[in-house]
């Protein structure tokens, strides 16, 4: 057979464990690495894995040398806030200032700017703005990813947030994952009457749906947002509609959200700072993927972060990801959220691969298209300036990306310094 790709002299290509469901607890030690591998790719899949020796004699349109470097599966980012307008850089001087984020907020800044700008911006406004964010997590490796709206808070925005990310899947080749996060907050007009604005948004759903606007259905479950009654009303509703269902839980305070996602069965329970060991308990005994966020506790000065070792060490499924956004979490560099699970999170290089490879999948119900290396399986994969997997996490704050492949193509590739003096 003749290939249409053929990378050869790999010195570690991470295998992380095909699996229905996430990798949990102690299985996400588990990271096979095979060294002087080679990989061929047919009709953007991966079509035969192997060593190195055995590559001499395939027959391949275009072989590439790695150069005893790592290749990895393309990485997933199962929680981001990809498409929004404006931007809010205004506001840090104001939080070193120690203005509290309410007295920001009542003066019109927070998330309700974001929302303004959003609401402004048009559709090709929004894409412009969005291409430029994607392309950068592109770069550091990132081949999937989750885009939330959020940033409407009425019909009409959150629907031109969805139908962005809908053109962004056909302007790019790379997963998109589209979530509907109508109750991010509660719009000022209709503080009091928190249940009219969840009917609203609740009315949305069948559109959505019907459309293929999205594939989960998320909500901000915290204090001053959304109670767990309210949380639950709406994920059940979205059920019912045919979504998945993802829930912002317990980030500040132990409301209760680990339990309820877990319960409701939930592809994912994202943040989890204050998750309760009950919470964590309940994480354990589901297939939900706990997604945690160091990167936004990190930005906001915080010191306590999500208990990712107690919740490995109990047996929960762990992912990691960006939760790239305008006000908490400026960043769309994943690498850098690796970095910070190893310092922060106590999270070994083993665990942190696996958590932003096929367990971040799961977490976005893409278990079966991304997240792994293997035959018949979609040929997205990374080519890392790396002496070994474990030093990623190690070295951080740079890019150690070489090349991006995505469905067999080369979709973005770093260039050294031309011509040094």
């Amino acid at each position: 057979m003749s290939y249409d790709l053929l990378l050869y002299n790999i010195g570690q290509l991470i295998l992380p464990k095909s699996s229905e469901k996430p990798l949990k607890g102690k299985q996400m030690q588990e990271l096979p690495i095979r060294k002087n591998a080679a990989i061929a790719v047919k009709d953007g899949k991966i079509a035969w894995i192997g060593n190195s020796e055995e590559s001499d004699g395939v027959q391949a349109k275009k072989k590439v040398d790695v150069k005893n470097r790592v290749v990895s599966p393309g990485l997933v980012d199962p929680h981001t806030h990809l498409v929004f307008g404006g931007s809010r850089e205004n506001e840090l001087a104001l939080k070193q200032a120690g203005v509290p984020y309410l007295e920001i907020l009542a003066s019109g800044g927070g998330i309700l700017s974001t929302v303004e700008s959003t609401r402004k911006a048009t559709q090709e406004d929004l894409i412009e703005k969005a291409s430029f964010h994607l392309e950068r997590m592109i770069s550091y490796g990132v081949t999937t990813i989750e885009a939330k709206s959020g940033y409407g808070l009425e019909r009409d925005t959150e629907l031109k947030q969805l139908r962005v990310t809908q053109r962004l899947r056909e302007k790019y080749p790379i997963g998109i994952i589209s979530t509907f996060l109508g109750p991010h907050a509660i719009p000022s007009s209709y503080r009091g009457k928190e249940d009219i604005f969840l009917t609203e948004m609740v009315d949305m759903l069948e559109e959505i749906k019907a459309e293929g606007l999205a594939e989960f259905a998320d909500i901000f479950c915290e204090t001053g947002v959304f109670t767990i009654e309210q949380s639950r009303d709406f994920l059940q509703k979205a059920k019912e509609k045919g979504l998945g269902i993802k829930i912002h839980a317990d980030e500040i305070d132990s409301l209760g959200g680990t339990e309820l996602a877990a319960s409701l069965e939930a592809a994912s329970a994202d943040h989890l700072v204050a998750a309760s060991d009950n919470g964590i308990k309940a994480l354990s005994s589901s297939d939900t993927v706990a997604v945690l966020l160091p990167g936004t506790t990190f930005y906001l000065g915080k010191d306590t972060y999500a208990q990712a070792r107690k919740m490995i060490d109990e047996g929960v499924a762990v992912a990691l990801a960006t939760d790239f956004n305008p006000g908490s979490c400026v960043t769309e560099n994943l690498q850098l959220i690796m970095a910070l699970a190893g310092l922060k999170l106590q999270m070994t290089a083993e665990e942190i691969w696996n958590a932003v490879t096929v367990n971040a999948a799961h977490a976005i119900g893409q278990g079966r298209v991304a997240g792994t290396v293997e035959v018949g399986k979609q040929a997205d994969f990374v080519i890392w300036n790396l002496p070994n997997y474990q030093y990623l996490p190690y070295h951080f704050g740079v890019n150690h990306v070489s090349s991006v492949y995505c469905r067999g193509n080369k979709l973005w590739e770093s260039h050294g310094v031309e011509n040094p003096v």
